[in-house]
């Protein structure tokens, strides 16, 4: 092209696919972000029936994506389930205690993907001592008999 020639001033076309791009796959109101929240994302992964990080809490609202397998998930107050790739979590962080986040299958790992509001200076993750659950038992759903 010469410098002569003038610039080409046509504009490619638009996408429109931006207008139905986006499915929600969950929402929430959680109770509280923490001051200062800092954010992250993390990728958790855990081998074939691997049973689960021990009982602990996150300082925030985390919010998750199962992309591979299955994970049990129990949360106090909740009842235990099971949560399959493409199905969304999420946990109101703070005092509630999460219970259970294993792996349900003993035959593939565990992937998803989670979003964390975490309180500055704290880690994503405080295990709760062994005598919290026992002390708290009554916030625990009902086992089946």
């Amino acid at each position: 092209m010469s410098t002569n020639e003038p610039a080409n001033t046509e504009q490619a076309p638009r996408s429109e696919a931006w207008k139905t791009a986006p499915t929600v796959l969950q929402t929430a109101k959680p109770p509280h972000v923490p001051e200062g929240a800092e954010v992250m994302t993390v990728l958790v992964e855990f081998p074939p029936g691997d049973p689960e990080t021990p009982p602990h809490r996150h300082s925030g609202p985390a919010f998750g994506s199962m992309l591979e397998g299955e994970m049990l998930f129990e949360l106090e107050g909740e009842p235990k389930r099971v949560i399959k790739a493409g199905e969304t979590f999420w946990e109101p962080g703070g005092d509630v205690i999460h219970y259970q986040d294993g792996n349900n299958r003993t035959d593939s790992r565990s992937r998803s993907l989670v979003t964390m509001m975490c309180a500055p200076g704290q880690p994503m993750l405080t295990l709760v001592d062994d005598e919290e659950p026992a002390q708290r038992k009554d916030r625990r759903a009902p086992r089946p008999a």
